[in-house]
């Protein structure tokens, strides 16, 4: 019980709950309190933003280049266009069904928010595009110098920046959360958009079973073998990864269940793929967030985003995806610059973005490390194609 009350989403969830309440019967004053805090709290975590781009993307491609190999550029196109892949599908159903979900921007009879009695300004060190550009070239220009002191003082970046969102960026969330809705419930949207996003929860869990069945029907057809014998092995890593809600957290047991698969999968192919693509291939996670920002757009803006501004974002996605931690809200967390920077949400956009992602992580964990078994035997009929030769591989490359 302790575990699950001391578990992110479960004090997201309870920041929801006590923010409807309270802003049910909030007074104007109260209110002004609140309103001043939020807008705090997010400058703090807009300032962060920067950090958190520079402190995963960097180090991450400095990891790659450092054992670039024949089968780690395999590995990471096919995480990359998964994840790209999973992101268009989301797209797609997004036009195709938001707007039949009956979403209402505007509802007649709202208060009006009092405004900010203390303004704290908290400029970021640099705009997300360019803290984003910075770190591809920083990353590619240290593997092509294979300049060992910046990529060792990258990797001390991203444990400093992942301490900063450990200890400071995620305890405030769930207060930063209960501002945001008790905002909502004073000004009285949140009532009419609850159904809303309990609709979009459902339908992002079945586009999960849709995308991995879809890369396992992929990976049998290339592979050549049935892939049923992989996905009989997974039920454990896929209980396992909704409970932990890491990829990361969930590897032992992914590893045990892909070793299960054997022939299938090829042993040297599950140690070197599975430890690798529980850190860069999040399909679930980033079909899940595409949906669920064209829906917070509806609700908040009234519209869905331009097709060009859904295609760049879920471009630039893929990219975010590889370079995101395997832990709880990881990718969320890692691409928060994009959710800023190409779809222009403001604090109340952001909010929504990471409770209800927060409320749904451990589905689409699963869904990533289910499908880390698909890729691995995309992997596995490379390797046979191509007269690689089985050999033992360390597990945990990255």
């Amino acid at each position: 019980m302790k575990k699950l009350t001391g578990s992110l989403p479960f004090r997201l969830l309870l920041g929801v709950v006590i923010g409807i309440l309270v802003g049910q019967f909030a007074s104007e004053g109260l209110m002004n309190i609140v309103v001043t805090l939020k807008y705090i709290m997010n400058q703090i975590i807009s300032f962060c933003v920067p950090l958190i781009v520079i402190g995963f993307i960097a180090p991450s491609i400095t990891k790659l280049g450092n054992n670039a190999s024949k089968m780690l550029g395999v590995a990471v196109v096919i995480a990359y266009v998964s994840s790209v892949g999973a992101a268009l599908f989301s797209m797609a159903a997004g036009y195709l069904l938001i707007p039949h979900l009956s979403i209402v921007s505007e509802v007649d009879g709202l208060k009006e928010l009092p405004g900010v009695v203390f303004q704290l300004d908290i400029p970021q060190i640099m705009p997300v595009m360019s803290a984003l550009v910075f770190s591809l070239f920083i990353g590619l220009a240290a593997t092509w110098t294979k300049a060992t002191v910046i990529t060792n003082v990258l990797d001390e970046f991203q444990k400093i920046v992942l301490e900063i969102v450990t200890r400071v960026v995620i305890p405030i969330l769930p207060v930063f959360i209960a501002f945001t809705f008790c905002a909502l419930s004073y000004e009285g949207t949140i009532t009419k958009q609850l159904p809303v996003f309990l609709k979009v929860v459902i339908i992002v869990m079945i586009g999960h079973f849709i995308w991995m069945a879809l890369l396992y029907g992929i990976g049998g057809a290339y592979a050549g073998k049935n892939p049923m014998n992989v996905v009989k092995n997974y039920g454990p890593a896929y209980i396992t990864a909704v409970g932990t809600m890491s990829s990361a957290a969930t590897l032992a047991v992914a590893l045990r269940c892909a070793q299960k698969s054997e022939p299938t999968l090829r042993d040297d192919m599950v140690d070197f793929g599975i430890p690798l693509f529980a850190n860069i291939h999040l399909c679930g996670s980033v079909l899940t967030e595409v949906f669920f920002v064209m829906t917070v757009s509806k609700v908040l803006y009234g519209q869905l985003p331009t097709v060009g501004t859904m295609v760049l974002f879920c471009l630039l996605l893929g990219v975010f995806a590889i370079g995101a931690p395997g832990v709880p809200g990881g990718t969320v967390m890692a691409s928060l610059g994009l959710i800023t920077g190409i779809v222009g949400f403001g604090e109340t956009g952001t909010a929504l973005m990471l409770t209800i992602f927060a409320l749904q992580d451990s589905f689409g964990t699963a869904c990533n490390v289910t499908g880390d078994g698909a890729l691995t035997m995309i992997l596995t009929g490379y390797a046979e194609k191509h007269g690689i030769k089985p050999q033992k591989i360390e597990s945990g490359i990255l």
